[in-house]
């Protein structure tokens, strides 16, 4: 297998992953990975410099669009849809033990949840808290 299809598989994974992680530090390390397949096509025994080239594009990227993204969230108009999932009530459709995960959908989604409390399945719930996928929740109606 040539190496700029391994750079390709690794791009392709690591997008991948980003589509259900969004965080897009892996989009950035997924274009890194398109740049080190692109150099290994020009320069196919250089390892060496398709490995430099790739981790220098995925660090420039992440450096350089952090601030981009930090002005774009603070700009007026500027919502994020993530953060009004907070206060939303939602039903839980895989049951939740503390230290685990479990599903809780809120509107048409459905979240990795989870909580300081067990609950069950078909509990209703209220969002406390959003991380980047995961969601907190705790009982309906115990706190409003």
């Amino acid at each position: 297998m040539d190496v700029w299809a391994l750079w390709l598989i690794i791009a392709g994974v690591l997008f991948v992953v980003e589509m259900f992680t969004f965080t897009f530090y892996l989009l950035w390390l997924s274009i890194g990975a398109l740049a080190g397949g692109v150099v290994a096509i020009l320069f196919p025994e250089a390892i060496f410099l398709q490995v430099v080239v790739g981790s220098l594009v995925a660090l420039g990227l992440t450096v350089f669009t952090k601030p981009l993204a930090a002005r774009l969230r603070s700009s007026r108009g500027f919502k994020d849809t993530g953060t009004e999932i907070v206060g939303r009530q939602g039903l839980v459709v895989e049951p939740i033990v503390p230290g685990r995960y479990g599903q809780v959908k809120v509107g048409g989604d459905t979240w990795s949840a989870t909580s300081t409390e067990a609950l069950g399945k078909d509990q209703k719930v209220i969002v406390v808290k959003r991380g980047t996928t995961i969601i907190e929740v705790e009982r309906w109606g115990d706190t409003y």
